[in-house]
């Protein structure tokens, strides 16, 4: 009698291009009775910034940072410390790792999808960080594709939630292409009350004349968002500067901006005018050699 073949186990997807090899977050996304193994791997990427480390500028050597109690001044083991919240001043309740254990949601494994909203129902001012939330194995594609291409007929916005770093964070999921994309949102004791600000900023009494100045000065500057045209130019300094530095040039000294202090509005809105609009000037990064 021949053996029955056994089932291979699903292989992982290959690694998506661009993307971290490891997810921000792994879990189920789940739509009613319909799930499927996720992960959330960041959209973003700081792999640019310019990071600096304290150095003892006598020996050339880096500084470490020691955790120290605040009245004897001794130094403590890293491992030995707990977290406290301060209920009074210089008093403060301890917790251990299982106590914070205790009140971990179902979230921290599932990205439950609880609403759809249209798109423009949600304020600018809460969308936060941006992942891609794909599928984590081959068995999870036919399921995570049911729910995507539901959502592109739908044309809408899900919501869930999900916990990541120890905190709950309130998730908008959208298709883009062949995947979704999936975007925490700040929550509402987040975000302060701009109404009240806005509302607050008072309102000057200003020549219609020099309104219809400034109204012709952004259709002259009007145009198509393309972020290649936008890039940080202070991270660029600073990888121009490293350099310069590395190959032992001196630096020379920055002058300061001149302040902006527009005397005569109706003259500088005029000679706005006649300035053609400038495109970003971007300086090249240099590369440092190994």
């Amino acid at each position: 009698m021949a053996r029955a073949k056994r089932k291979e186990a699903p292989s992982r997807l290959t690694q998506l291009p661009s993307l971290s090899s490891r997810p921000a977050w792994q879990g189920t996304l789940r739509l009613s009775l319909v799930s499927c193994a996720v992960g959330l791997y960041k959209a973003t990427t700081a792999s640019n910034e310019v990071s600096f480390n304290l150095i003892n500028p006598k020996t050339g050597n880096r500084i470490k940072m020691v955790p120290t109690d605040s009245e004897t001044n001794k130094a403590v083991d890293r491992a030995s410390l707990v977290k406290g919240f301060e209920v009074e001043e210089n008093k403060y309740v301890l917790f251990s790792d299982d106590e914070l254990k205790s009140v971990k949601l179902e979230t921290t494994r599932t990205l439950d999808i609880e609403r759809f909203v249209d798109a423009d129902t949600i304020d600018r001012l809460y969308w936060d960080t941006p992942y891609i939330l794909a599928p984590a194995d081959d068995s999870a594609v036919e399921a995570y594709t049911v729910i995507q291409q539901a959502m592109v007929k739908a044309n809408k916005i899900a919501l869930g939630r999900v916990t990541m770093h120890t905190r709950e964070r309130l998730m908008a999921i959208e298709p883009r292409d062949n995947g979704l994309l999936a975007t925490t949102l700040r929550m509402n004791d987040e975000v302060v009350n701009t109404a009240e600000a806005l509302a607050a900023i008072p309102q000057g009494k200003i020549d219609k004349q020099m309104i219809d100045i400034a109204e012709r000065i952004i259709e002259q500057q009007e145009g198509p968002f393309d972020p290649k045209e936008f890039t940080d130019r202070y991270e660029n300094a600073l990888h121009n500067l490293i350099e310069e530095k590395r190959r032992g040039h001196k630096v020379k000294s920055v002058r300061e901006a001149p302040k902006g202090n527009v005397v005569d509005l109706m003259g500088a809105l005029k000679r706005s005018l006649d300035k053609k609009p400038a495109r970003e000037s971007v300086p090249k990064k240099k590369t440092a050699r190994r």
